[in-house]
């Protein structure tokens, strides 16, 4: 047997696993939540983000469904709530839109006080199969990036004081590895840096992204070494994961009980729209680890990059 066919092997072997453990209810002694916890799930009108949504809804939380279309938003909650699913809400939300990120914000606050749990799931990509193309790189990393990062930043003053913590889960891409054997940045400066977790910063991050935006317009991406594959998409997803890590050690000086965790994890290849359906992994299985995240019922762990519940190297 080679090599993929022994990978292969191993991700079904692992999924059955997981299938088997998402059967098993969490102790009373782990469930640290109840209906008085709210989750925002960004972009949880359809995909992955619906299934983490109904997954959460299950476990007992109280889940904010947010959409760019509010009507798209009001059609999901209804089909969880005909799935008995009472403690689910819909607002709009554009993550593009700093007003729209502020009406939301306002809304949460007069409503339920905050948020415990916040799932960064709303993104795009424009990139199927074999096609590549860098035509929507702008709108791909303002999406992905920028729009994770404006959540994050208005979500953080509302969550709510606690013992277990706030939780904060981006969905993100194994593509976006710094140090894939496949797909990794070839400028070995840039990746010394986004990989140094002590000096990373945000300016950092903004200057990759800069110089990759730069390099789109002038042509010259190909020779700066960037990911050759589903390019757009995968750098957006390495400043994800970079930005990940550099707000784990910022919010980790947060006192005791203002604590709030912040790991990213790749769903997969999973079949949505995103990748026209053409995944290899069921929307059930791909929203797995980003619940499982969510809800971990000792959570110590910040600023660690997850798939099929296990840690992975960035």
């Amino acid at each position: 047997m080679g090599h993929k066919e022994k990978s292969k092997e191993r991700k079904e072997k692992r999924l059955q696993e997981i299938s088997l453990l998402r059967t098993i209810p969490y102790a009373d002694h782990q469930r640290w939540w109840s209906k008085e916890t709210i989750a925002v799930v960004t972009g949880g009108n359809r995909g992955i983000g619906f299934e983490i949504s109904r997954q959460l809804a299950d476990h007992g939380v109280t889940v904010i469904v947010t959409s760019r279309d509010a009507s798209v938003g009001v059609e999901s909650i209804k089909v969880l709530q005909e799935g008995g699913m009472e403690h689910v809400a819909c607002h709009q939300l554009d993550i593009l839109e700093p007003s729209s990120i502020n009406q939301f914000s306002e809304w949460l606050k007069e409503n339920y006080g905050g948020l415990d749990i916040l799932v960064n799931n709303a993104g795009v990509n424009f990139n199927h199969g074999s096609h590549n193309s860098v035509e929507n790189a702008s709108n791909v990393i303002e999406t992905n990036y920028f729009g994770t990062k404006s959540m994050t930043e208005a979500m953080i003053p509302l969550m709510k004081p606690s013992s277990h913590g706030g939780r904060i889960v981006n969905v993100s891409s194994r593509l976006g590895r710094l140090n894939g054997k496949r797909n990794r940045i070839e400028n070995e400066a840039l990746r010394e840096q986004l990989s140094d977790a002590e000096s990373l910063s945000e300016e950092v991050i903004d200057g990759a992204v800069s110089t990759f935006l730069q390099q789109v317009e002038d042509g010259t991406w190909v020779s700066g070494g960037w990911p050759q594959t589903f390019t757009d998409y995968s750098v957006s997803k390495l400043v994800v994961n970079a930005y990940t890590r550099f707000m784990a050690k910022k919010l980790s000086e947060r006192p005791e009980d203002e604590k709030i965790y912040i790991n990213c994890y790749c769903p997969g290849w999973v079949k949505t729209a995103l990748t026209g359906y053409a995944g290899s992994v069921t929307v059930e299985e791909g929203a797995d680890t980003g619940v499982w995240l969510a809800l971990l019922p000792d959570q110590a762990i910040t600023g660690k990059f997850f798939a099929e519940r296990r840690e992975i190297k960035f």
